[in-house]
């Protein structure tokens, strides 16, 4: 197997989210498998996130602060204002000196290497700089249908159009890329983050969300639903982990719904096999998903899940009503319904636990990884 030089360039090297998380899992993947890993990011976090101790691979970041976004002007009184002028030219300055300190690291990569853009904003730093006639892989971590409300779509479009692939996480959203005109898409789904030894007992009356407390993650689409679960169900207690954004927000109509009794506000936490195996189901009510690194860690736990089906990500992992169950995305009656039903019966949770847990190791890492080695051979041909 050749081992190659693996550089990853992303918004950052560690902000805290489903993302950094998956980078940093493929770069010790990559590693154990002999090859040089870097990951390059852009800004510097908003959130760290801790990448542990001596990881295999080395980080850079290329700005000390996070840049400001491109100035458009738009009107000839926009177009005649001499201090926006200059900070848009400061601004594109910066951009070339950002950009030729890739071109070093590219350059100095050795032949086979392959550059990885982890999200399109990157990928602006990317099209500017010398990829020293390594092969460009971009990726978006996101559904087409999702990536269609942000800025990100057009992005995708300009940025993305000239790489040598275009990798999304299922074939589905592959499919709704092409049907765009682009002519370079694959998809790749994201790995297994880990498998633990022991199921979880799905003793407790628990039920457990993770993810960042912001608008993509819908916790107050969960919180509405919870308002009608929790009062059928005496006893369980909804635990929330994750920090962010909408924190003070989502407390506040806790309170207002009158939750405060039954849900839990867990904060970060690093050791999610220990939450996992708190927790008797897993409640997943996101807005926009990619390929959720959380479904897979509830399922290799043995907890079974009720989600949004907000994805084909989440159609992927999740086979509806064998090994977990879905609800129309936004809405919460039925979600709560869902949830009902993984409540009320242990047999239920005990089966479709047991499957989550075997079904999801088919995104094992060396599967995955597999896949990634065959891209890179088909790429350097």
């Amino acid at each position: 197997m050749t081992q190659r030089d693996i550089i990853f360039v992303a918004n950052e090297v560690n902000e805290l989210g489903g993302v950094a998380r998956w980078q940093a899992l493929m770069a010790r993947l990559f590693a154990e498998r002999g090859h040089r890993v870097t990951i390059v990011g852009i800004a510097p976090p908003e959130v760290p996130m801790d990448l542990g101790e001596n990881p295999p691979f080395d980080t850079v970041t290329l700005y000390d602060e996070r840049p400001p976004g491109r100035w458009q002007p738009r009107s000839l009184r926009d177009r005649a204002n001499l201090a926006a002028r200059r900070r848009e030219a400061a601004r594109e300055e910066g951009v070339k000196a950002a950009a030729e300190r890739l071109s070093t690291i590219f350059r100095a990569a050795r032949p086979g290497a392959m550059i990885i853009v982890t999200q399109v904003w990157a990928m602006e730093w990317v099209a500017v700089a010398d990829t020293a006639g390594h092969p460009v892989i971009g990726m978006s971590h996101e559904s087409y249908e999702y990536s269609k409300g942000s800025s990100r779509f057009g992005r995708v479009q300009k940025y993305y159009k000239d790489v040598d692939r275009l990798l999304l996480l299922t074939q589905e959203d592959a499919d709704l890329w092409v049907g765009r005109g682009l002519n370079n898409v694959g998809f790749m789904p994201n790995p297994l983050p880990m498998m633990p030894e022991t199921a979880s007992p799905r003793t407790e009356k628990v039920v457990a969300s993770i993810g960042r407390l912001g608008h993509q993650k819908g916790i107050d689409m969960l919180l509405d639903t919870w308002a009608e679960v929790a009062p059928k169900h005496p006893g369980w207690r909804l635990r929330i982990y994750g920090g962010g954004p909408d924190e003070a927000m989502l407390k506040a109509q806790c309170t207002r719904l009158g939750l405060d009794g039954s849900v839990e506000w867990m904060g970060q936490t690093d050791d999610v096999v220990g939450a996992l195996h708190g927790a008797s189901v897993f409640v997943q009510s996101s807005r926009g998903e990619g390929f959720p690194l959380a479904l897979l860690e509830a399922m290799a736990t043995g907890v079974p899940c009720a989600a949004f089906d907000c994805a084909p990500g989440v159609r992927e992992i999740i086979n509806d009503e064998e090994d977990g169950l879905l609800a129309r995305l936004g809405n919460t009656t039925e979600l709560a319904r869902q949830l009902g039903r993984l409540m009320d019966d242990a047999e239920l949770r005990d089966r479709m636990g047991d499957l989550a847990r075997e079904n999801v190791q088919r995104f094992s890492p060396q599967a995955i990884t597999d896949r990634w080695e065959e891209l890179f051979a088909f790429l350097e041909r």
